[in-house]
């Protein structure tokens, strides 16, 4: 009965994918009346249940609507999606880092009930395995000859480790549980490789705009950034990074390849070899954030610079906190070259990672349940992403320009000029709603106009009268 059931599952996401194509190449334009469920019934040789979950997913992505007593009807056409964000083009200059002051404004109340949340780009715990992850905690804890109570080794636990080996098979990996080391989430992997190859004073490399925790590590360890433009679609430029290299003495580069946090760019697979073979030529480590990389919504899963690193210049860094257990914070490092070093690091700066969290989230692992989950989130933030755009297309100025990602957790929108994404962050909170400026994603002044908005909170009422808020003050700030 249960393969029955998969199969059934299996059959309405081919029949369902096959009018999204059909939508998406406008074979069915905005209008067109789809066949009944009977009809699609008949042609596809399946049942009505099945034909009916096909249109409850497409209707669930917003492509197409039920009209009473009329059948359905396409009701979205990707030509619809809104222009692309400009390529951004900061000033070749190093800079101190210094973004704390707003980060800290715009993030101390999210904790909040009574906020309606753009802000976070976590999954919301509707989206995660909650019951299967407890299961899994009472079995770590019952099973362990410690009960999961000892310090665990520097490195990590070594069951957890080779687990994570295994999955760096999902982008082309192949390592052992020696190449990995353990850390509290993926930012003190990042911090703990930036301090493995920079000093206080370097200068190193980063993407405009880039995630601001990238922003706080570098200023807490005294660094200078320099910025380099990125594409909206194809993420970093390796032209510029070059003027960069040749220009400064750049002692380490932090890139998140995969679904740039908040740009949404994904760099093609060929951009990664290159960049690979760049920073392996100049030697300059680079430091790989691919915390995103599993949250795709295409078919297979991006590779990663790790993938190409063939001399052990690639640092790589990522964790659970995006995918699974937020509030667990486990991540991993894989430093190659620098491991030892980031082990002795790691050894004076938190000795140990907790150890019931590794053994829960490696029996997760074990007995096969994340893939499953992992389809299931990404099919539900794809559908939250075009929902998200739909509403931004329906509620603000007709000049927005949206990100178009292809997985992670955001959008990036570029507003008119006349914009300061930070006063219209403010204006929002009055109405308790939380974005984020695109002003906190830069050590320069040019994102101004430029916001952030997670799509991690299932569609809903509320989801889409918070947009319609957003934007009328945007409409209301433009008429100043």
């Amino acid at each position: 009965m249960l393969k029955k059931k998969r199969i059934d599952d299996h059959l309405y996401l081919q029949v369902a994918g096959g009018i999204e194509k059909m939508i998406g190449e406008e074979i069915l334009k905005i209008g067109d009346k789809l066949p009944s469920v009977r009809m699609l019934s008949e042609e596809y040789g399946i049942s009505m249940g099945t034909a009916f979950q096909a249109y409850y997913h497409l209707e669930g992505k917003g492509l197409i609507e039920s009209r009473p007593k009329s059948g359905y009807y396409v009701r979205f056409s990707f030509r619809r999606f809104p222009r692309l964000p400009r390529k951004t083009e900061p000033e070749p200059v190093e800079n101190e880092v210094s973004v704390e002051d707003m980060i800290s404004k715009v993030f101390t109340n999210l904790p909040s009930d009574d906020l309606l949340n753009f802000s976070v780009a976590v999954p919301p715990l509707e989206l995660l395995p909650a019951a299967k992850i407890n299961k899994a905690m009472l079995n770590a804890i019952r099973n362990s000859k410690n009960h999961g109570l000892n310090y665990e080794h520097v490195q990590g636990n070594k069951v957890f480790r080779k687990q994570l080996a295994k999955l760096s098979f999902n982008w082309g990996g192949k390592f052992s549980e020696e190449d990995i080391v353990v850390t509290a989430g993926c930012l003190e992997a990042l911090v703990l490789c930036l301090r493995a190859v920079t000093k206080p004073g370097d200068t190193v490399a980063i993407e405009s705009p880039t995630y601001f925790g990238i922003f706080q590590a570098i200023e807490s360890l005294g660094l200078k950034a320099v910025e380099i433009s990125t594409d909206p679609v194809a993420g970093l430029d390796i032209d510029d990074l070059q003027k960069a290299i040749r220009k400064f003495s750049i002692k380490a580069c932090v890139f998140v390849p995969n679904f740039n946090n908040p740009l949404g760019s994904c760099m093609p697979d060929n951009k990664k070899q290159e960049l690979v073979e760049l920073i392996t030529r100049c030697k300059i480590p680079l430091i790989e954030d691919d915390i995103y990389g599993e949250m795709y919504f295409g078919r297979h899963r991006p590779k990663t610079c790790k993938a190409y690193d063939k001399e052990g210049w690639v640092l790589y860094c990522s964790s659970f906190s995006k995918s699974l257990a937020p509030g667990y914070r486990v991540g991993w490092a894989m430093p190659g070259m620098f491991t030892e070093k980031v082990v002795r690091l790691k050894l004076t700066h938190t000795n140990s990672t907790a150890t019931v969290t590794q053994l829960a989230i490696s029996h997760f692992l074990n007995i096969g349940r994340y893939e499953y989950h992992l389809k299931k989130l990404r099919t539900a933030l794809y559908t939250q992403c075009l929902r998200y755009i739909q509403g931004i297309i329906q509620y603000f100025p007709e000049d927005s320009h949206v990100s178009r990602p292809q997985g992670g957790f955001v959008l990036w929108i570029e507003l008119n000029k006349k914009i300061d994404s930070y006063k219209l962050y403010q204006e929002a909170m009055k109405h308790q709603i939380s974005i984020t400026p695109g002003q906190v994603f830069s050590t320069q002044k040019h994102l101004s106009n430029c916001l952030r908005i997670s799509y991690a909170k299932p569609w809903s009422e509320e989801v889409e009268n918070g947009l319609k808020v957003i934007g009328d003050l945007i409409k209301k700030m433009m008429k100043k």
